[in-house]
């Protein structure tokens, strides 16, 4: 199965195995739930899943790569303790906890989560003293003499043997008592989630035309070549840096992130091209209707590789202001958010101001927990206190001051969704011109739909052509299969 099939039957797992009678005992015995042993290439996202998990089911995660660990880590360190036996005072070896299992109780402490997931990574590679311990963990659920806590789900990774020259074959005695999942590289999955978290166009366009290279795993003589979706995740990282900083990107580059040769060969001169288009045609000409006569007697002409570049160009621009739009509805709506408790408070309040500063600095711990919105938190809380009100005064005099701040920023929110919508005008008058219901229209609608920022944005901003469009264009088995991939 692929990634997001696992994460799907690991989310039923977590609700099956938490899932209690009516006197509170779990309704599966913790000896009758069996740790989940993914196995899967590198580098196909199985720590990330663990995450996502975990937050959905707000239950706690602890997270270990075993080939880190020493025996001593893992079951705890020796030390001598007496005992008394058949009358007899005898010394015996005993362990401290094992840093594994203290770190659950830790996270159990530190969050009051008393369930969660135990996730050890590259469980199958670990070192031949250290394997025996990995063999009790997966059979008895213990490190050393501790066991792991009830409430809390083992799940372990490993990579198959062809992609690690350590890992260890598990014998039935340990297969008989896990649940083993195999987990494949697809990259229709990589890409929904690619999308979602900002891989940069250039490295998705390239992968629209060049599939097969998503992820290849090779041994020629010169050793082993490799490209894992990780390093498509970590380069784009690298690439978006660079770009701001106007710095070069070379072959060398990118073979150190994708370490094949012809790949990296291969992705370094799209880059380049990718730019080039993007400068010949002018996409930001024709996101404010500027074309030129001669970008359309080229786009005629053009082979089916740059047409498609084109469009995917023309998407990124529009996702630009798309994002800015959905950025700025964030923070709108949280601003109404904190305005709207702020002054349901205010009638309890001794203090306006200093209501405003408690609320403003609960704000900031509750966003400290939150890191994938950590740059539109931050912008906001700039805002709220740019907007605290200076003055006291009556309640109604004292919100009105606060409010100013609020209504600028529903200035910027409607200024970032009317660019975004002419920008997406001009963008259908320019794939009109240049493709009339061609494929490419259809890649166009196709990337809209899907993609989370501007199907959220379509959702609330009316775009006639794009309803047709999707209406006409999106039908039979080219429906379904978007369908299909956002149901998933």
């Amino acid at each position: 199965m692929n990634i997001k099939e696992a994460k799907q039957e690991i989310l039923h797992t977590v609700a099956a195995y938490l899932a209690k009678d009516e006197t509170g005992e779990y309704k599966i015995p913790a000896i009758r739930q069996r740790p989940i042993l993914l196995i899967g290439p590198p580098g196909i996202g199985k720590t990330q899943i663990m995450e996502q998990i975990a937050a959905e089911c707000k239950i706690g995660l602890v997270a270990y790569t075993i080939t880190h660990h020493t025996r001593q880590s893992a079951v705890g360190l020796p030390f001598i303790k007496e005992k008394i036996f058949d009358g007899k005072t005898c010394s015996v070896t005993e362990y401290t906890m094992s840093e594994i299992i203290s770190s659950v109780y830790q996270k159990m402490e530190e969050t009051g989560c008393r369930e969660g997931i135990l996730f050890i990574d590259e469980i199958n590679c670990v070192s031949e003293t250290l394997a025996p311990t990995m063999l009790q963990f997966l059979q008895c659920k213990t490190f050393g003499n501790q066991a792991v806590p009830k409430g809390w789900i083992i799940v372990a990774a490993g990579n198959p043997p062809e992609y690690n020259k350590s890992v260890r074959e598990f014998d039935m005695v340990t297969l008989d008592r896990v649940r083993s999942i195999e987990v494949e590289a697809e990259y229709s999955v990589w890409k929904s989630y690619a999308r979602e978290n900002g891989v940069h166009g250039a490295l998705l366009s390239y992968l629209e035309l060049r599939q097969k290279n998503f992820y290849r795993i090779e041994a020629d003589v010169d050793g082993m070549q490799y490209v894992t979706a990780r390093g498509w995740e970590d380069f784009s990282g690298l690439l978006k840096a660079y770009e701001e900083l106007k710095l070069p990107v070379t072959e060398e580059i990118v073979y150190e992130y994708l370490h094949h040769k012809d790949v990296a060969e291969d992705v370094a001169a799209y880059i380049d091209l990718y730019r080039k288009y993007q400068d010949d045609y002018g996409i930001e000409d024709i996101l404010h209707g500027k074309v030129k006569s001669a970008v359309y007697a080229r786009i005629y002409d053009a082979a089916f590789d740059e047409r498609l570049s084109v469009v995917n160009l023309l998407t990124d621009g529009i996702l630009g202001y798309m994002q800015k739009a959905y950025q700025e509805k964030y923070i709108t709506d949280a601003y109404f958010a904190f305005l709207k408790s702020y002054r349901s408070e205010m009638e309890k309040a001794e203090n306006l101001l200093e209501l405003y500063e408690e609320r403003l600095r609960f704000l900031e711990e509750e966003f400290a927990e939150n890191e994938k919105t950590a740059l539109w938190n931050r912008q906001l809380l700039r805002l709220l206190k740019e907007g605290k009100p200076l003055n006291g005064g009556t309640a109604e005099e004292v919100f009105e001051q606060a409010k100013k701040g609020f209504v600028c920023q529903r200035e910027r929110l409607e200024e970032a969704e009317s660019a975004a919508g002419s920008a997406l005008e001009y963008a259908f008058d320019f794939m009109e011109q240049a493709f009339e219901n061609g494929e490419e229209m259809v890649v166009f609608v196709t990337e809209l739909t899907v993609n989370k920022v501007s199907a959220a944005f379509l959702a609330e901003n009316m775009c006639e052509r794009y309803t047709t469009y999707n209406q006409q264009l999106l039908i039979g088995s080219r429906k379904r299969e978007i369908l299909s991939e956002l149901n998933r």
